[in-house]
């Protein structure tokens, strides 16, 4: 978190934290923080398994913009220890955030697991690629076998990431890890309705012999 904080925590952060009693602790992981930070094979693990994240980036005029981006798991590829990519499917052509990444590259971004209730939060500097400027990268970057159309790659040089606490995230489950997490219920209940079945014709037989 040593960069993540260094970033994050300006002037006014700072005395919101001296006022609320977290300034001292916090102050402490700022003193590692002048090289960008190191993405661990935790870090890695935790993005290889993502479906989807939500970026934001800045409007010319000041606005802040996020969008939601989602994909196969493991979409998010990681592409060295300082740096992750995504392919960029086509949408709705707004072409937002691509636009805001041309004129600044500065994006944050924030990917959650419901399920185990973690997340982690990313600040970056982004680069478009395409399969013209950059083919090596973008074969890296797509997921053979997803149907959707890929229209450039986005390139994102980490300066500084920090994990939450779980507090306040709501656990939720996709289709998919429902359906794991189903599949042993369904197989008893499979089994159970067999062996009732077998038990009302074994029943209806004892009925018919003793007519």
């Amino acid at each position: 978190m040593g960069r993540f904080a260094r970033l994050a925590f300006t002037p006014a952060v700072k005395a919101l934290q001296e006022q609320n009693g977290s300034r001292a602790a916090y102050a402490r992981m700022e003193r590692a923080g002048d090289a960008p930070d190191v993405l661990s094979p935790d870090e890695a693990e935790f993005l290889s398994q993502r479906d989807s994240f939500y970026m934001a980036s800045m409007v010319a005029n000041g606005w802040p913009y996020i969008q939601h981006r989602g994909g196969p798991p493991g979409f998010v590829r990681v592409l060295d220890p300082h740096t992750i990519g995504f392919a960029d499917y086509r949408g709705n052509k707004q072409y937002i955030s691509t636009g805001n990444v041309s004129e600044n590259d500065r994006v944050a971004l924030i990917f959650v697991d419901y399920p185990n209730r973690a997340r982690l939060k990313v600040l970056a500097h982004a680069s478009v690629i395409t399969r013209e400027t950059d083919p090596a990268t973008m074969e890296r970057l797509e997921v053979p076998g997803y149907g959707a159309k890929v229209e450039r790659g986005f390139v994102l040089r980490v300066e500084g990431f920090d994990w939450n606490c779980p507090q306040h995230i709501t656990p939720r489950f996709t289709e998919a890890e429902v359906d794991v997490a189903m599949r042993p219920m369904v197989s008893e209940l499979h089994t159970l309705r067999s062996e009732n079945r077998s038990l009302r014709e074994e029943l209806g037989r004892l009925k018919r012999s003793t007519v």
